[in-house]
């Protein structure tokens, strides 16, 4: 098989973990999974992995368990057939195979009519976005002496502005942001910006954590409204993102990325009378991190203190304690951009190819 089509293909022995890495780094959200003949037999998406993370949490699965076997496949010689099945039937992408379902050639979505590609996307006209941006970034100094955390450039946008582009892209025009150290400057960036999107500002006189100054802002949601921290890019269908809070019952929704840690040592386990049982050399320990990324349902916004610092985790933890549902939407690892220490900084402009 050649390389270019190995990044878009595993064997059926591979784990969610590695399944994930290896979507991250084909970035086309989907993984054809192989027999041992190299035969196709299923697909598995990022979707796909997402459904069972939620449903199981369980990290060390193997792929068959949650693939697709009933995936769509075309025979060589059918490409113009499989380019418009692949339009009618809204998929992302279809293999070519052989005779003996090898793969010879995978076709994408991109591979489409422009005119098809370049709708714009409106299903989160309407909804709401608030971006916390009242923090002094710290970790960003001398950065931060000079410019506010959120105009920072990430090549040659700040990084407020390419959060918002993003939601842009989803059809949400509706902005709230929270301000406090150098506001000014953040206002005066977006008054001489122009924007066609609304930018809205929510001024604190004191830090009030990631989830106080929500209080603050006098419409009243009649939605679920996104949250997000100003220091982070999530690669993700937003769109996506909200109809899962909308389904899940869930009052919050916490967006989460796997997280892998490597412990650079051999680590023993061991029984009474400091008997060793096992070593394993340099284990990788996976968690799911949240990311500062949040959707609430309007109601839950009562339950933040007026007026005193309060996190979004203090809200998740009472929400918690009160009964009421919180859920996670998993990402990938690479799918979460952090920009709040210089090493981020530089892994999220390579990310972007700046």
């Amino acid at each position: 098989m050649e390389s270019e089509l190995l990044k878009f293909c595993a064997g059926q022995e591979i784990h969610v973990i590695e399944a994930m890495q290896k979507i991250d780094h084909n970035a086309r959200g989907i993984l054809f999974i192989l027999d041992a003949e190299e035969k196709v037999i299923g697909s598995l998406s990022d979707g796909d992995i997402r459904r069972w993370l939620i449903r199981t949490g369980e990290l060390q699965a193997n792929v068959t368990s949650m693939m697709n076997r009933n995936l769509k496949i075309r025979y060589s010689g059918e490409e113009e057939e499989a380019l418009l099945e692949m339009q009618e039937q809204k998929i992302k992408a279809l293999p070519i195979v052989d005779a003996d379902r090898h793969i010879i050639k995978i076709l994408f979505d991109c591979d489409e009519p422009k005119e098809i590609l370049s709708k714009k996307n409106t299903k989160l006209k309407g909804v709401p976005v608030v971006i916390m941006a009242g923090g002094q970034g710290t970790r960003l100094y001398p950065y931060t002496k000079i410019l506010p955390k959120p105009l920072i450039p990430i090549g040659d946008i700040p990084i407020i502005e390419r959060i918002i582009n993003k939601f842009f892209d989803f059809g949400a025009g509706d902005y709230y942001v929270t301000v406090n150290y150098k506001k000014g400057m953040i206002k005066s960036y977006f008054a001489e910006l122009s924007p066609e999107y609304s930018v809205s500002y929510v001024e604190e006189d004191k830090p009030l954590g990631t989830a106080g100054s929500l209080r603050l802002i006098k419409k009243n949601f009649d939605r679920p409204i996104f949250v997000t921290n100003c220091d982070i890019l999530i690669h993700a269908d937003y769109a996506n993102l909200y109809e899962y809070h909308q389904k899940s019952g869930n009052v919050m929704t916490i967006v989460t990325a796997l997280k892998n840690i490597v412990v650079p040592y051999g680590v023993l386990k061991s029984r009474e009378q400091g008997i060793v049982t096992s070593m394993e050399e340099k284990p990788k320990l996976s968690y799911f991190v949240n990311t500062g990324m949040y959707i609430l349902n309007p109601e839950v916004i009562e339950m933040i203190p007026p007026n005193g610092m309060f996190h979004m985790t203090d809200l998740a933890d009472d929400l918690l304690k009160k009964g009421s549902q919180v859920g996670m939407y998993p990402i990938s690892e690479d799918s979460f951009l952090d920009m709040g220490e210089f090493e981020e900084m530089k892994r999220m402009e390579e990310k972007l190819e700046l």
